[in-house]
């Protein structure tokens, strides 16, 4: 396959950013988009010019951390994580538009990199659970129904990558903040704080932490 990139560069926060357009031959349809990505970062470096910042992680589609909007779509057009889209989504003679989220709560730190930090200020100021000081309980120590562990599951599934917030036209987090909600109020170690998470600190560590962000 043969394709058109148009890639966002960005030196920093601080550098206006704009689409640079690069050409890349011989992809194949099996490779996965970040592959392909670094298949124009090898050619990039021969002609020694600087790669393009992406970010990633385990690449298995868990972390969430290789988060683009591909094509005007977070994470492309299939409903997956941008490391477990692969280039058979696309045609050969393609254009592919690549950009980082598009929030004010994620501030571009360089290329498509974002800092999404603003999430784990979400967690610090809401996502607490009581728990113990001493020796740590054994896993079997405080019983939970399987009702509870499963409910709380589905939940604990959201991996933060923030694409609610990408793809929201207000930036809103409220999917992923809900889904923490859920997530730790089901459980008994987070029974004592439910209340005030859910009814008290909600709305305002939600708030806090997007105005936060710089």
């Amino acid at each position: 396959m043969k394709l058109t990139l148009r890639v966002w560069r960005q030196q920093n926060p601080e550098t206006p950013g704009a689409m640079a357009t690069y050409e890349v031959d011989n992809i194949s349809a099996d490779m996965s988009f970040l592959e392909m990505l670094d298949t124009l970062n090898e050619e990039l470096t021969l002609a020694g010019d600087e790669p393009v910042a992406f970010d990633h992680d385990c690449r298995e589609g868990i972390c969430g951390a290789c988060s683009l909007v591909i094509n005007g779509d977070a994470h492309g057009p299939e409903r997956t994580t941008t490391c477990q889209l692969h280039m058979r989504s696309f045609a050969d003679g393609d254009t592919i538009d690549i950009e980082p989220w598009r929030a004010s709560a994620f501030p571009v730190i360089k290329d498509l990199v974002v800092d999404r930090s603003s999430f784990d200020r979400i967690i610090q100021s809401g996502g607490y659970i009581s728990a113990p000081t001493g020796t740590a309980p054994d896993a079997h120590a405080t019983p939970v129904p399987k009702p509870d562990a499963d409910f709380a599951f589905e939940h604990a599934e959201c991996i933060g990558c923030g694409a609610c917030v990408a793809a929201c036209p207000n930036g809103s987090a409220m999917l992923f903040t809900s889904a923490k909600v859920n997530h730790l109020n089901v459980l008994p170690q987070g029974a004592p704080e439910r209340e005030t998470r859910s009814w008290t600190w909600w709305p305002r560590w939600t708030r806090r932490a997007l105005a936060a962000a710089p």
